[in-house]
This record gives C-alpha cells, structure tokens and sequence, in this order.
C-alpha cells in the first residue's frame, strides 16, 4: 500500500517540466489589461465636468448691421447760461430751486434795491418840477408875444419909444429860450428816470428764455457781484438751461471724420437709459480740430427729446448708412453666433441651469452682426455657452472658466 502511494507522488522535477508558477505569471498581463479596460469604461461612463465660456441672451438692435462708425461723449444744452445781475448787492429773495421749470420773463431773484428804488423816486420827482417848469415857461412865453405884440403896433404909431419895443422883444426871446430850456431839461428828467428805472431792473433777475433751474449758485444773504470782486461774493445766481435744445457732443477720430455728414442718421445710446435708443441725425461737425486727442467735436441732435435725457448724461452716438425702416426700431432678442450649434439639423443651444448644459431647440432670425435674432427658444436673461465643445451632451456638468 505504501509502495503505492509513493509511485503517485509527483517528483521535484516533474513540478518543474508541468509550468505551475510560469503558467501563473502568464495571466499577469491579462490581468492588467483587464483592469485598464475597466478603467477606461468607468472613465467613459463616469459623469464629466466640461470648463466653458457663458454669455446673456440679451436685445440686439437691427441697426448693429448697417452701423458705419460709434462714437462717445456727453448731452450738452446748446443754450445755457449763468444768470447774475449788473447791480453789486445782497440777495434777498430766491424764488426757484434745481429743476424748477421757467418762462421767458419770470423773476427769478431779487437783490435789495433800497438806495435804486430812492433814486427812481428822486429822478420821477424831477420829471414832475421839468413839466411844471415847462409850464411856468409856456405862459411866460405866451405874455412876452402878447407884450411883443402890442409894442410893435405902438411902435409902428410912434405912440411909444423904440427901446420900449426892444425890451418886449428881448422879452419874448428870453421867454422862448427858457421854454427850450424847460423841454431840455425835462428830456434829461426822463433819461434819469429812465437810468433809475434800469438800475432799479438789475436788481431783479429775469429768466431770458424759458429754461429748467440747473444749479443754485447762491443762497439769501450773499453778496451779488457781476465780477465776483471778493471770495466771499458771488459772480452768479443759477444756472439755467434749454432742455429743448439738448444733444449729444462726441468725439470722432481725425481718421474717421471723413464718415460723417450733415444729416446722417444716428441712434443716440445713453448709459443711464440702457433699453432704449433715441434717433437722432447730425447737427453740426465743429470745424476744428482738438490736436491733444485728435478729434474733432460732433454735434448730434434728438430727432425727438424725452423728458428722461438730462445735461451731462454720458452718451454713445451710431452713424447709421441709412434711415432704420419702423420694423427695424424694435429690439430682438440675440444671442452671439458662437452660441448656435446644428444637432440633428436642428438650430440650437446649450442653456446653462444648475451646473448642467441643457440643449434647447431654438429658431433663429437674421443676422445682427456678430450676434443672432432669436424668435422662439430662449428668453432675456438666460445663460448660454458659448462655442461648446463638440463631446458636450444633454445634462452635462458645466463650469464657467476662470477670468
């Protein structure tokens, strides 16, 4: 029996020639290669997270396409002005404030007329002894003809001296030249009174057109002086301006000048104002140049004004080609033409909601430059990516990039 189990045992040399352990480190490469596969499946299958780039679907105007030339400034009023009296005195009624609105004549400021009001009463008072000299001289001239009269035909009788008849000539020549007299020194009356009257007007500050209170430049108390003669004086009481005749001033570069023309269309864009355009047309290229920057001043006019627009609102003005059509005045909703992607001949984008990239199905317009007219798919406000990658699908995890 033992003899028998011996002949089964494998020999120290039959283990070497059957392979065992070779055969094991055989499957090591299968092995690997198996895991790796299995690695690049689960990679495969694993959610992503794709870095891109977003922009707003936000409202494009059709102007964009046929813009020749943008430029920037500020509203300026075309007519303006700093209101102050010829009259050096202290200030004593204000009866506007900023943005009260003013008609041609309107008191606006009074400046304490005391001493000016005493002299217009002085100079009426004149007037009035000028007539009653005029007067006194009349009649006086009336009796000196009567006497000149009567004496000539007593003369001619010899009834009375000849040095009779000269006293009433001399007579009535005093009394004419004292009527001119009278009648000369009335007109200087009344130029004095006159005089007063304007010196009495200075100290009331009337509005020269009508016009909107810009500035309070002084307040009750203050000295009034037209040439600001002290620190503590001021040279001006409000500043006013024509809101009727406001438009925009912009600077066009020396190179581009040549692009504009009297009349042109323009759109007029204002920061404060950001959804809307105000058409406009050019007034004016101010013939001369600013060499320190190379431009030359452009005046633009509101085609119409809106109450909204205000001085020294900063503004972008767009030279138009051509006059925009009634359809064209009218915002689209855009989205910039990177964003648009063809899946399964289908118009489309990626929308990005929650950290995910949902394709949506959208139906273009025309095209607004760099960007594209959008009529139904996405609304004003939404994110979209722009130039998705090729391998981004339905629900994948997005991340805008940095900077």
């Amino acid at each position: 029996m033992s003899d028998s189990l011996h002949a089964l045992r494998i020999s120290g040399d039959d283990k070497a020639t059957s392979g065992g352990p070779r055969r094991r480190r055989r499957r090591w490469p299968f092995l690997l290669a198996l895991l790796v596969a299995a690695a690049v499946v689960f990679w495969m299958l694993s959610p992503r997270t794709f870095v891109v780039e977003a922009a707003t679907v936000g409202l494009a105007y059709p102007s964009r396409t046929i813009t020749t030339l943008t430029a920037s400034g500020y509203i300026v009023a075309q007519r303006k002005a700093a209101l102050a009296t010829k009259a050096t005195a202290q200030l004593v009624w204000l009866g506007v404030e900023e943005g009260s609105r003013i008609k041609k004549g309107d008191i606006l400021a009074r400046l304490e007329s005391a001493d000016v009001e005493a002299a217009r009463k002085l100079a009426t008072h004149e007037v009035s002894a000028a007539r009653y000299q005029i007067a006194s001289a009349e009649a006086e001239l009336a009796d000196a003809k009567l006497l000149h009269a009567r004496m000539k035909q007593l003369t001619r009788g010899d009834y009375v001296a000849r040095s009779e008849f000269d006293i009433a000539k001399a007579r009535l020549d005093k009394a004419e030249a004292a009527l001119a007299q009278a009648k000369a020194t009335l007109a200087a009356r009344n130029e004095a009174l006159r005089k007063a009257e304007a010196e009495r007007g200075y100290t009331d500050l009337e509005a020269p057109f009508d016009a909107v209170v810009l500035t309070k430049n002084a307040d009750i108390g203050d000295i009034i002086s037209p040439l600001g003669a002290s620190s503590t004086s001021k040279a001006a009481v409000v500043t006013i301006a024509d809101m009727g005749s406001l438009a925009a001033e912009v600077d066009v570069s020396e190179s581009s000048i040549e692009k504009v023309t009297v009349g042109e269309p323009c759109e007029i864009i204002l920061d404060a104002i950001p959804g809307e355009r105000f058409p406009g047309a050019v007034h004016m290229i101010v013939p001369t140049a600013d060499r320190t920057k190379a431009t030359v001043l452009v005046k633009v006019r509101f085609t119409k004004l809106d109450p909204r627009v205000l001085p020294e609102m900063s503004a972008k003005v767009a030279f138009l080609s051509r006059p925009l059509t009634p359809s064209e005045t009218a915002p689209r909703v855009a989205v910039p033409a990177s964003a648009v992607i063809s899946r399964g001949g289908v118009d489309a984008v990626f929308v990005m909601k929650d950290g995910k990239a949902l394709l949506t199905p959208v139906s273009l317009g025309e095209a607004l430059g760099d960007m594209r007219a959008v009529t139904e798919g996405v609304a004003v406000g939404q994110k979209i990516i722009l130039s998705p990658p090729d391998k981004l699908q339905n629900g994948d995890a997005v991340a805008l990039a940095e900077g």
